[in-house]
């Protein structure tokens, strides 16, 4: 029988189901939204909609990506790497180490940055041997999904229905399920996706060489803008005289003359003093610009240009940004990383208009110029990902690193032989890690997933 609490618990999953797929509001409002219908109609008390954040499992899941980062921060994942896949010489070569060692990885950590701090060694491997990367990136993505099915630690998924089972006493007198229980059926699949991608994957992934051709051109084609400087030599100049129309890697696409925008232009326009001049082009040409005597500055710059301990650095928006749908103007770079927003990609649309008036998306690719303070301060930023590798990472003394690595490999297995619970286990090991000064609290703090806990307490009361 069809009834008005029945109509209410449909009507909210499909507003969850089109505006996760639509991306119409962000996941944390949608959940948000979903639970306190719920809860207005009766259909859930405050209780159930609470019970969410006394879960155990969420705070072992946020344990877990703290932990991390941590790692992460240190750069034994990167040394591992390095030492790794640097003597390999084939595509098979490759693609088995680099499976094998992502899915390892994968089943006790979490698998995004994993595969963020993969990519560039893909993409450097495939460049040195010309190789497209076509036929590693979805390998290297399995390998992690793969990897994460292994072990309970493995997945956010794994832990959820581990609380599940524990809660609602699904399998009698079971307390827990053991962490390496899900190697029974992950072990397996590890290893024949590893051998289908081994022995298949070279024919039926496509060789895009376009991929690898563009990699550094298409993929990395801005928008970016430069002003004509007080006194340039290019004031007084038509647009063909200043030699604007026909720059290696560089298409001027518009020019904005104080509010007036002109999208198509023509090479008899004079250029005047402040005319604000859009162009497309790849990373080198516009860094080269930078450094060039054409009369040109770029005004995102300002005084990072003058200082020493300076680079210019890829990103990439992540898909849980708070920057999502806020102009590169409202995000304040300068302030919160020591960087300037020079150029913005977004693969597939033009985009047009000044740099600091565009609507950040997910997925869109900048390119910034960074002061001396831009490492420090983005160390735990999770709105986005590096393409361009920043190495200066945090260096620890040999007994801090040993403390870190055997400290965690302690945890995993006091936690599968039921001595200590994963999650008195994590806290204490994360307390060792902050009185040791590995970590640092304030970055610990600033590295917390809100967004995420929110919408995991969120679909648990759901």
């Amino acid at each position: 029988m069809i009834t008005f609490d029945l109509i209410v618990v449909f009507v909210v999953i499909l507003f969850i189901l089109v505006s996760l797929y639509k991306e119409i509001i962000g996941a944390t409002f949608a959940f948000v939204i979903a639970v306190v219908t719920l809860g207005f109609f009766g259909i859930l008390t405050p209780k159930e909609i609470l019970s969410g954040f006394a879960n155990e499992q969420l705070a072992v899941i946020l344990l877990l990506l703290l932990l991390g980062d941590i790692i992460r921060q240190t750069a034994i994942v990167e040394f591992v790497f390095d030492k790794i896949f640097r003597s390999a010489r084939s595509y098979r070569g490759f693609l088995s180490r680099m499976t094998l060692i992502i899915s390892g990885f994968s089943a006790f950590l979490n698998n995004t940055p994993l595969v963020a701090v993969m990519m560039p060694y893909v993409n450097s491997w495939c460049k040195r041997n010309n190789i497209s990367p076509s036929k590693f990136l979805m390998p290297l993505s399995y390998a992690a999904i793969l990897g994460g099915c292994a072990t309970l630690i493995g997945t956010s998924t794994n832990l959820i229905v581990n609380g599940m089972v524990v809660d609602q006493n699904i399998i009698p007198g079971l307390k827990s399920l053991n962490i390496f229980d899900f190697a029974y059926v992950g072990v397996p699949m590890i290893l024949i996706g590893f051998l289908y991608l081994l022995f298949f994957g070279e024919k039926l992934l496509p060789a895009k060489e376009d991929i690898l051709n563009n990699f550094s051109q298409n993929t990395r084609e801005y928008l970016v803008e430069a002003e004509i400087k007080k006194n340039s030599q290019l004031i007084g100049k038509t647009i063909e005289e200043a030699g604007l129309r026909n720059l290696k890697g560089l298409y001027l696409v518009e020019l904005i003359r104080k509010s007036f925008k002109i999208s198509s232009v023509k090479p008899n326009i004079i250029l005047q003093q402040d005319d604000l001049l859009i162009f497309a082009g790849d990373t080198e040409t516009i860094a080269e610009m930078i450094d060039s005597d054409l009369g040109l500055r770029l005004p995102s710059v300002g005084m990072l240009h003058k200082k020493k301990q300076t680079e210019v650095v890829e990103i990439v928006i992540s898909h849980n940004s708070s920057m999502i749908n806020k102009t590169v103007k409202d995000i304040r770079f300068r302030a919160r990383y020591d960087a300037a927003v020079i150029a913005v990609h977004r693969n597939g649309e033009r985009i047009s208009g000044k740099i600091g008036e565009i609507t950040i998306k997910a997925g869109d690719v900048l390119l910034l110029f960074t002061g001396a303070d831009f490492v420090s301060r983005s160390n735990h930023a999770l709105d986005f990902y590096f393409i361009s590798k920043v190495k200066d990472f945090q260096k620890l003394e040999p007994y801090k690193v040993w403390t870190l690595l055997g400290g965690t490999l302690a945890v995993i297995l006091l936690a599968a032989l039921k001595i200590v619970s994963l999650f008195m286990g994590l806290i204490v090991l994360i307390m060792i890690l902050l009185a040791m000064k590995i970590a640092n609290p304030k970055e610990l703090y600033k590295a917390i997933y809100y967004k995420l806990a929110l919408i995991i307490a969120m679909s648990l009361a759901l």
